[in-house]
């Protein structure tokens, strides 16, 4: 087994809060991360896939197609949109790190599963100090 990542990269606005709750409660709750006017940050995506490497190309999975499956389907969907209102994907879902985390790793893993690869792992970085890793 060899696992293989690609990073990409998105910018993406969003808000935690809890829309049942009073202002003073998701304050109470989130912080500044529940400010009524939204707040943003420049998103790193780290997509681990693992497979056996193919004898004919040597490739887990041809990484021009990996770019393109994350592209098409996780960040055009995210890049420069509001995570609570623009992205079908996170409808009706708490707009944390951990949540999107989750939500990609299931945008992902049919189509990574379909290029005979598993995929492994979604790190993802909303601040150089904050990150989550989901496996599935």
């Amino acid at each position: 087994m060899i696992y293989i990542t690609r990073r990409e990269r998105f910018n993406a606005a969003h808000k935690l809060f809890r829309p049942e709750w009073t202002d003073e409660q998701n304050l109470e709750v989130f912080g500044k991360c529940s400010n009524p006017n939204w707040h943003g940050h420049n998103y790193e995506l780290y997509v681990t896939v693992k497979g056996q490497i193919n004898p004919e190309t040597g490739f887990v999975i041809d990484l021009k197609e990996l770019k393109t499956i994350i592209k098409t389907h996780v960040t055009d969907a995210l890049d420069h949109k509001n995570i609570n209102l623009d992205v079908n994907f996170m409808k009706d879902k708490m707009a944390s790190t951990e949540v999107l985390a989750v939500a990609i790793f299931e945008q992902l893993k049919p189509l990574i599963d379909a290029q005979n690869a598993a995929l492994h792992s979604i790190k993802l970085y909303e601040t150089e100090n904050n990150f989550v890793e989901y496996f599935g």
